[in-house]
C-alpha cells in the first residue's frame, strides 16, 4: 500500500469511527433533553424516566473495563459490525415500542456494547499512526464524542418536541445504520496483530500510575460534568437569562469543546506533562471566575466559552493519562478510562448536588474547584511516577 493510498484509508477510518463515536454518544446523551416526553408519551413519572440515562450511565460504569477485555481477541470489524448491529436493532424497537419495560430494556443492551465501540475506536484511532501523532488523532475521535453531547441532544429535544419520541428514535436509527453500513463496506478486515491472554492485559492493574491515573481522570470528569450537570440550572438561577440563552450557551460551550479537543491534540504531543498539569489549574480559576461573576450575563458567557475549550483539552487528557499508563493493555485501559469518566460524572454530579442544596445554586462552580485541587494533585504524583518510569527504562 502507497503512502498517499494509506493517508486515504487512514482519514476514512478516522471518519468512520469519528462518526460511529457521534452515532453512540448521541444515543446515550440525546434522551437528556426529552426525558419529560419519554415521561409523558409512556405514562411514568419524570423521575423514572430519568433511568433511561442513569441505567445507561451505570452499566457503562461497570462493563467498561470487562466487555473490551473479553472481545480483545476479536477482529476489529467484527467488533465494531456487532456493536452498531445492536446499537441499531435497540434503536429500532425503541421506535416501536409503548412499554416503558422494553424501553429501558432496549437502552440497558447497547450500553455494554457503548465501551466496546469507544474503546476500540480510541485504541484504531492511535494505532493507525505513529506513537507522536496517537494523542491527535484520538482528538478527533473525542470531536465525536463532544458532537454527540453538542448536536445530539438539542436536535433530539428539536424531533420529539415538534413530531414525537419515536420520531427522535428513528433519528438515532438513521445515523447507527449508516455507520453500520459505512463500517461493512468501506472497512477492510482489521484481525488483531497481537494477541494478549488476559492475565497479560489484568497484569497492568499492578502498575501504581495506572490506578493514580484512573483516580486523576476520575477527579477531573467529577469537576467538568459535576458542574455542567447543574449548568443550566446555574444560568437560570444566578444568571438570570433566558431559555433561548441557555441553549445558545450550552451550544457554545459545546462548540468550544470541539475547539479544546482538537488543539488538545497537538498540545498532549508536544508538551503532554505541562499540558495536563496547568490545564486543570486554569480550570480552577475559571470556575472561581464563574463563582464570582455568575450574575453578570456577559463575563459568564465569556468564561463559559473559555472553559468549554478548556474542558474539551482536560478530556482528552484523561484519556491519554490512563491510556499511556498501560500501552501494553490498549483497549482495556481505554475501557477503564470509561469507567473512570463515568464514575467520576456520578460522583461530581452528587457532591456539586449537595453544594446546591446546603449552600444553594451558586456554589455549585466551588464543587468542581474541590475536585479540580485534588485532581491536579493526583496529576502532579502521576507525572512524578511517569517520569521515574521513563528513567528507570532509559538507564535500562
Amino acid at each position: 500500500m502507497s503512502i498517499s493510498t494509506k493517508d486515504k484509508h487512514n482519514h476514512l477510518l478516522m471518519f468512520i469511527l469519528t462518526l460511529g463515536v457521534f452515532g453512540i454518544l448521541n444515543t446515550e446523551m440525546g434522551v437528556v433533553g426529552i426525558i419529560p416526553i419519554i415521561a409523558e408519551t409512556f405514562g411514568v413519572t419524570v423521575p423514572d424516566a430519568g433511568w433511561t440515562v442513569s441505567l445507561f450511565a451505570l452499566i457503562i460504569a461497570f462493563s467498561a473495563p470487562v466487555v473490551p477485555l473479553l472481545f480483545s481477541q476479536v477482529n476489529r470489524k467484527t467488533v465494531m459490525v456487532l456493536a452498531l448491529s445492536v446499537f441499531v436493532i435497540s434503536n429500532l424497537i425503541s421506535v416501536f415500542t409503548t412499554n416503558f419495560t422494553v424501553l429501558l430494556i432496549t437502552r440497558a443492551i447497547p450500553a455494554f456494547f457503548h465501551p466496546l465501540y469507544v474503546s476500540i475506536a480510541f485504541s484504531t484511532a492511535a494505532s493507525s499512526v505513529s506513537r507522536e501523532d496517537a494523542p491527535k488523532a484520538v482528538s478527533k475521535i473525542f470531536a465525536g464524542v463532544s458532537a454527540g453531547m453538542v448536536l445530539g441532544v438539542p436536535v433530539t429535544s428539536y424531533i420529539a418536541s415538534e413530531f414525537s419520541f419515536s420520531a427522535a428514535m428513528v433519528f438515532f436509527t438513521v445515523v447507527n445504520v449508516f455507520v453500520l453500513l459505512a463500517t461493512i463496506f468501506l472497512i477492510p478486515s482489521m484481525p488483531v496483530k497481537e494477541r494478549l491472554s488476559y492475565g497479560t492485559q489484568l497484569s497492568v492493574l499492578k502498575k501504581p500510575i495506572l490506578w493514580n491515573s484512573f483516580l486523576a481522570a476520575l477527579l477531573m470528569n467529577a469537576a467538568m460534568f459535576g458542574f455542567y450537570s447543574y449548568l443550566s440550572d446555574y444560568l437560570i438561577t444566578v444568571t438570570d437569562v433566558s431559555f433561548k440563552v441557555i441553549s445558545l450557551l450550552l451550544f457554545v460551550y459545546g462548540m468550544a469543546n470541539i475547539v479544546g479537543n482538537i488543539a488538545a491534540g497537538k498540545l498532549l504531543a508536544q508538551r503532554p506533562f505541562a499540558t495536563l498539569k496547568y490545564v486543570p489549574i486554569i480550570m480552577t480559576m475559571l470556575y472561581l471566575a464563574l463563582y464570582g461573576l455568575g450574575e453578570f450575563t456577559l463575563p459568564t458567557a465569556i468564561v463559559i466559552l473559555v472553559l468549554g475549550i478548556f474542558a474539551g483539552i482536560a478530556n482528552n487528557g484523561n484519556q491519554f493519562m490512563v491510556s499511556t499508563s498501560a500501552t501494553e493493555a490498549p483497549d482495556f485501559a481505554n475501557g477503564l478510562f470509561l469507567t473512570a469518566a463515568n464514575l467520576g460524572t456520578t460522583l461530581g454530579t452528587a457532591i456539586c448536588g449537595v453544594f446546591i442544596t446546603v449552600w444553594g445554586t451558586h456554589s455549585s462552580p466551588l464543587g468542581a474547584v474541590v475536585f479540580l485541587i485534588i485532581g491536579i494533585i493526583s496529576i502532579v504524583i502521576r507525572n512524578s511516577l511517569m517520569n521515574r518510569e521513563k528513567h528507570i527504562i532509559s538507564t535500562i
